[in-house]
């Protein structure tokens, strides 16, 4: 049940009756009309843009317009009134019989209440994480690992088939530098000095490595040459950190379906294949790329290149695939995964990239439009930095991990589910502030407590109202007489769970998890107002002594609340309170 848009489709039916009496001219578009909760509550319940929509091209003044819909809008019992505001806007007012539906909606339906077949099937890759297979995990991972899986949940509880996949850069020169470092942790676990140079891995997290594999070799590799064990160690090294990095996801709940290997595309035809399908659409050539603006690097010289004519698909200029010694540079294999996608029958692709990859942004679009011939849409979504602090002060590097903050640090910390929460109080391309100390306080600038107290309060009173012999069964309480539930503070919460599926479309269409976290803070604060003003009005107060029906019809939405707030944090990835400790 989406109450926004029934009521939307009566606009509309409203709309076409106007046509048919040639109040308004035939063949109008009405696609961006649109129904949704006013700027300001006091305003009325919805509001509706459709008069200023229509008014250029119907040739009418938009007040006039919204006049007549209003008048033909009143003739329905759901709507009580309809008023023109500002220069068009229509402020509707709805019979407190809709909002108590939405309560019966949301015992009736569930935590399946708001979910949605926006998505109809679809099949989605939602490619997020993706780290170098170099070390544990750090706090920018956690980040984009928590808003990936948040966003492949969204969109899945909105009909479509996800896929959660993960990118194993294994094909680059980092490996090779692992697998030197692990190295060096297996002759110091055989008792020898050793020294870390620059750009090795001198972490904590390789010294169980080391030891594994001088269990695993003893001291056949000491002394001998890269040749002889850099393309195993490779292999091992590459295993143990993958090991690492599942456990560290799984620490905070985050599960892939697919983890594709980069090394999977060398040596096997696949980039070149993916390649030669650019070249036969002509968007593969050999030339010299424009010097780069602004001041020039002293090591650049014009040289001949393998290019992708990517400014074609609307980048700012053409990619090299290829380097003028024959090697690939990073965006081939890049091309060839992505290709891959495709190959596989994915609709729609998303990449959840870090900051500092706002440049692939273009040239990655560019790719897949090339390779796809536009079907095939791909959405990057870029998170921002992480800043940690505790005590007031900055938040220092892991021991463990030798130069950054890991994400077991902010686990253990605090637990999953508040990372998880906090780290989507913020839309993903805005910088985010962890403070470990206000995470964790009670009070209601925590949003994370905030909303689960909420969900431990209505589930205090259910228990309560069992207790006390009522049945608080979902389907007692949907059969229950909701007449009662007829002030405005039980209303507003009601109007609020009527947002819920609405959010859900509107969150999955903009692939913005953070929507979720949003709207969960505002149902909880229109829940904690309406229990804090029962203290004050005891016929507002959820169990009414002597009145079994009354406590019912209350108790109701009280357990539709906990429904919404179960099911938001099911998308995010946060279990529920049922009791606040």
């Amino acid at each position: 049940m989406n109450l926004f848009t029934d009521i939307r489709a009566r606009v509309l039916e409203a709309i076409e009756a106007m046509q048919a009496a040639g109040d308004l001219p035939e063949g109008l578009e009405t696609a961006a009309v649109t129904v949704e909760p006013p700027r300001d509550a006091l305003h009325g319940d919805m509001a509706t843009n459709a008069a200023m929509v229509l008014a250029k091209p119907a040739g009418k003044k938009p007040r006039d317009i919204a006049e007549a819909l209003a008048a033909r809008l009143a003739s329905d019992d759901r709507i009580t009134s309809a008023e023109v505001a500002g220069p068009g806007f229509l402020n509707l007012r709805l019979a407190d019989g809709l909002w108590h539906g939405v309560v019966r909606a949301a015992l009736a339906n569930g935590t399946d209440y708001g979910r949605s077949q926006l998505g109809q099937g679809q099949r989605i890759n939602v490619e997020y994480v993706s780290a170098n297979p170099t070390g544990p995990l750090h706090v920018g991972h956690t980040r984009g690992a928590v808003f990936g899986d948040a966003l492949a949940s969204l969109l899945a509880y909105s009909g479509y088939d996800v896929t959660r996949e993960y990118y194993i850069n294994d094909g680059g020169a980092q490996v090779d530098v692992l697998a030197r470092s692990v190295y060096l942790r297996y002759l110091e676990a055989l008792g020898q000095e050793v020294a870390f140079e620059d750009g090795t891995y001198p972490g904590d997290y390789l010294k169980p490595v080391g030891g594994a594999l001088a269990k695993k070799k003893g001291d056949a590799w000491v002394g001998q040459p890269e040749s002889v064990w850099l393309d195993e160690l490779r292999t091992y090294a590459t295993e143990a950190m993958m090991d690492l990095i599942r456990d560290d996801l799984a620490a905070l709940g985050v599960s892939m379906d697919v983890f594709f290997s980069e090394k999977s595309l060398y040596g096997t035809g696949r980039i070149e294949e993916a390649l030669k399908t650019l070249k036969e659409k002509g968007l593969i050539y050999e030339g010299v790329l424009e010097p780069p603006k602004g001041k020039l690097p002293e090591d650049w010289e014009p040289r001949q290149q393998t290019l992708f004519r990517s400014t074609e698909h609307g980048d700012d200029t053409d990619r090299p695939v290829m380097k003028s010694d024959g090697s690939w540079t990073y965006f081939a294999p890049d091309i060839a995964y992505h290709y891959d996608k495709i190959s596989r029958g994915f609709d729609a692709l998303i990449d959840v990239f870090g900051a500092d990859h706002g440049g692939y942004v273009k040239r990655m679009k560019a790719a897949v439009s090339a390779l796809s011939d536009g079907k095939v849409p791909l959405d990057i979504k870029l998170t921002q930095l992480v800043r940690l602090f505790k005590n007031g002060e900055p938040f220092k590097m892991s021991k463990r991990a030798g130069t950054f903050v890991t994400l077991r640090d902010v686990v253990d910390q605090v637990g999953p589910d508040v990372t998880r929460f906090v780290m989507l109080t913020r839309k993903n391309d805005a910088p985010l502030d962890f403070d470990f100390d206000k995470v964790l306080e009670q009070t209601r600038e925590n949003p994370v407590f905030y909303v689960q107290y909420a969900h431990a309060r209505a589930c205090s009173v259910l228990r309560k109202a069992e207790a006390a012999g009522i049945d608080v069964s979902d389907g007692a309480l949907g059969a229950a007489d909701l007449s009662g539930l007829a002030h405005q503070a039980e209303l507003a919460v009601a109007r609020k769970l009527a947002e819920w599926p609405r959010l859900v479309e509107t969150a999955a269409r903009t692939h913005e998890p953070h929507r979720v976290a949003f709207y969960l803070y505002d149902l909880a604060s229109e829940f904690h107002a309406l229990w804090n003003r029962g203290n004050d009005e005891p016929a507002l107060r959820f169990l009414q002594e002597d009145a079994p029906a009354t406590s019912q019809a209350k108790i109701a939405l009280v357990r539709a609340v906990a429904v919404v707030i179960s099911a938001g944090l099911g998308i995010l990835g946060v279990t529920p309170a049922n009791e606040m400790r």
